[in-house]
């Protein structure tokens, strides 16, 4: 999968120094930041829970901490501190949900929420970030994106290897985990669109992504339109 071509023309009426802009920013550099300590955990857990392929999966944990430090950097140069005890809410129901099936050993919902859904977030979320990012921010998120690309294709290839035997799991987990998704979205939205990014931009940026990784995985286009939720993934 290759990345969307993203319009980088940024509007020249956008404000950095702007208390607006930089409180819409403290949210949303609290999610990226959140977002990546989030997928550090995750794949952690994964590397116990997939001991075959735990080297692989350790790498992919230094690669999000590395992100969390990059984001952090982009909130001091910003002079602004993230909002991280909101970013914790915002993530709250999808890192319980992830905790619970880890604890009863179920490989698949785990698999799917880090390494399609919270990565399909990331991706478009940072996509959509991009036009609205100060030049060092967006150098930093544009480097972010291409290592998300890499985790994705890893779940993206351990679904497919099983994809007969686990097809059923993954609808399951996906119709429950695709509202937590859509519910994150939303929740960002307000800020994000004080940074002119638009809801729509956001979800579309994300049912693009998370369909055509269901598609790469060995679903049907007529399997994913009915594995919609909510409108998060479209018919």
């Amino acid at each position: 999968m290759s990345p969307l071509q993203v319009n980088l023309a940024v509007d020249p009426n956008l404000d950095y120094d702007s208390t607006a802009y930089k409180v819409a920013y403290s949210r949303l550099n609290g999610v990226f930041i959140t977002g990546e300590q989030e997928a550090y955990n995750n794949y952690l857990r994964l590397a116990e829970m997939l001991p075959q392929h735990r080297t692989s999966l350790l790498a992919a944990a230094r690669v999000e901490r590395r992100h969390q430090r990059g984001f952090q950097s982009c909130g001091r140069r910003m002079g602004i501190k993230a909002d991280r005890g909101w970013a914790e809410d915002v993530f709250a129901e999808l890192r319980d949900r992830f905790t619970a099936a880890a604890d009863r050993g179920q490989l698949v919902p785990c698999l799917l929420i880090q390494a399609l859904v919270v990565e399909c977030l990331a991706i478009a979320t940072y996509n959509a970030y991009l036009p609205v990012a100060d030049e060092f921010s967006r150098e930093v998120a544009e480097a972010v994106i291409q290592d998300e690309y890499q985790h994705l294709n890893f779940g993206q290839t351990w679904f497919q290897e099983q994809f007969e035997t686990v097809k059923a799991d993954i609808q399951a987990a996906s119709q429950s985990i695709l509202p937590i998704a859509r519910t994150i979205l939303t929740r960002m939205g307000q800020d994000a669109a004080r940074l002119g990014i638009d809801l729509e931009t956001l979800e579309e940026e994300f049912t693009i992504h998370y369909g055509e990784a269901l598609e790469a995985i060995g679903f049907s286009f007529q399997e994913v339109s009915g594995m919609s939720a909510d409108g998060a993934i479209a018919a």
